[in-house]
């Protein structure tokens, strides 16, 4: 929810930047975290979370003279940091999606908007939100569709695999491998996948089915 949010506003910022040059800047700045690996990304948050030399425990905790953190061993503030990272590298993606289908709008409609005196929220509520609605609904569905997946990467190389985080980082994809390297254990894999993938079918047809009883065009099938 939080990278659909997200995502569609940077979309529309972007589309109201008219220089070209920001604009390829501000969208290759957007995607960017998406192309990188999430190894890189653990490092990166590592370089600002490391307990020695991160950047937050030697430069901005002193500065507003607090004492330092152990951020690896800190389990109530991981839920923050994952959705931080999570929306950080997520978001560029979806942003292209959604700012293609505004590109694709017809200009006539927001300079008609304008003439009848609408301003910038109201074009964008009752002519942008409405026309990218089915964009919206359709990359929804099918995220709800991997809602029992998780990104191993984000949940397994960002908290670095600290044993004081399990608690909070542990998900069914991190507790399959574990338990894969730990008691080599290939049964418990196999139903962990089909239970996912189960779970997910019956999700996207429970959510096309609402989406159909509301709005027959925005569903998948």
């Amino acid at each position: 929810m939080l990278n659909t949010v997200f995502a569609v506003a940077a979309a529309i910022l972007l589309n109201e930047i008219k220089n070209k040059f920001a604009a390829r800047f501000y969208q290759s700045a957007i995607l960017l975290p998406f192309l990188i690996s999430m190894v890189i990304v653990s490092y990166l948050a590592n370089a600002f979370l490391s307990t020695d030399v991160g950047f937050f425990n030697n430069t901005i905790l002193p500065m507003l003279g607090k004492e330092e953190i152990s951020w690896y061993t800190e389990a109530s503030l991981w839920p923050y940091i994952l959705t931080f990272v999570s929306t950080w590298k997520g978001i560029g993606f979806l942003c292209v999606i959604y700012l293609a289908a505004i590109v694709g709008i017809d200009g006539e409609l927001y300079e008609a908007a304008t003439l009848d005196g609408a301003n910038k929220w109201q074009q964008i509520r009752f002519i942008t939100i409405p026309l990218i609605m089915p964009i919206i609904i359709m990359m929804t569905l099918l995220a709800i569709g991997k809602i029992f997946y998780s990104d191993f990467g984000l949940f397994f190389q960002v908290p670095m695999n600290s044993g004081a985080l399990y608690d909070t980082t542990n998900v069914i994809d991190t507790y399959v491998y574990r338990g894969l390297i730990q008691l080599g254990d290939i049964g418990m894999s196999a139903a962990a996948g089909l239970y996912q993938s189960i779970v997910g079918f019956v999700l996207v047809l429970l959510s096309n089915w609402a989406v159909r009883v509301r709005d027959k065009d925005s569903a998948l099938f």
